[in-house]
């Protein structure tokens, strides 16, 4: 979001946690994306806050509080207030535990937790759309020069046969319910362990669509993967990431670079690096 839309969710947030008896006299910024989170204070609640009907935060709720209750290790809603979505001037607003962050656990860990929240989605039945969905939208990015006008046109063939390609390529394995984004963005390191946080991303796929997000020392302690299947994932991951650094609206601190950065790796061919990996050779000095 923008600063002046920042302000006017830090606004909408702290007054509807004031309303629900929750102390929220000063609001940090933790991310700040398409949405923005914040740890409200001296009540130390976190704060989810999304222009509505930019979200689908009743479908978050209603899975974070079913995967937590067959074990799952996901972040908690606030257990003091509703698990509702809250709006107000234009945003819809929702309530979670706020965790003090801890030193991050190891690479085995984050595979045990994700393995663990894969179980968990085993268990659990919500609709939800597949995975190919979120290729078709990234090749309307690409395919669209009034959505993707900075989009070099042998950039846009290129990733548009790539993306088709992928999709081909991957969609016909066993799926299930998968977190869609399980990135460390959206792992928490907790005195409770990594929780997973933001399931607005969730769909269905292979697992492997899920462990392409996550860093290659990750990869290496899930269990039971089928290696081409990931590599393929793990390619038409930096697709689709590349269509939305292109993307008008898109708002990715330097996200053109990374956008360019991406096609580079897609031209260079295997073995296909992890988005962490990408992001450490661009800050690179």
């Amino acid at each position: 979001m923008e600063t002046p839309e920042v302000t006017r969710a830090i606004a909408a947030a702290t007054s509807i946690a004031s309303s629900l008896g929750l102390a929220a006299d000063d609001a940090t910024v933790l991310h700040n994306s398409n949405k923005v989170a914040l740890r409200l204070t001296p009540g130390d609640v976190f704060a989810r806050v999304a222009p509505v009907g930019e979200q689908v935060a009743g479908m978050e709720i209603e899975l974070a509080q079913r995967l937590g209750e067959v074990g799952a290790p996901v972040a908690a809603l606030d257990p003091r207030v509703e698990p509702a979505v809250y709006t107000r001037d234009g945003f819809a607003v929702t309530l979670w535990t706020y965790y003090e962050p801890v030193t991050p656990g190891s690479p085995a860990e984050y595979a045990d937790a994700l393995a663990q929240l894969h179980a968990g989605m085993r268990k659990v039945d919500v609709p939800t759309p597949r995975f190919t969905d979120r290729i078709a939208e990234a090749q309307k990015i690409v395919t669209d020069p009034r959505l993707s006008p900075e989009l070099p046109d042998a950039d846009r063939v290129f990733l548009s046969n790539r993306l088709e390609s992928l999709r081909e390529a991957t969609g016909n394995h066993d799926e299930q319910l998968l977190h869609g984004e399980p990135h460390p963005g959206n792992l928490l390191s907790t005195k409770h362990g990594p929780l997973f946080i933001d399931f607005e991303t969730c769909c269905r796929g292979p697992i492997e669509f899920d462990v392409a997000h996550v860093p290659e020392a990750v990869c290496e302690h899930y269990p039971g993967l089928d290696q081409d299947l990931l590599a393929g994932c793990r390619q038409l991951v930096l697709a689709l990431v590349a269509a939305w650094r292109w993307d008008v609206g898109d708002q990715f601190p330097n996200g053109r670079r990374f956008g360019e950065e991406i096609l580079r790796s897609l031209r260079e061919g295997p073995p296909w690096p992890t988005l962490d990996a990408v992001v450490n050779r661009l800050l690179k000095p």
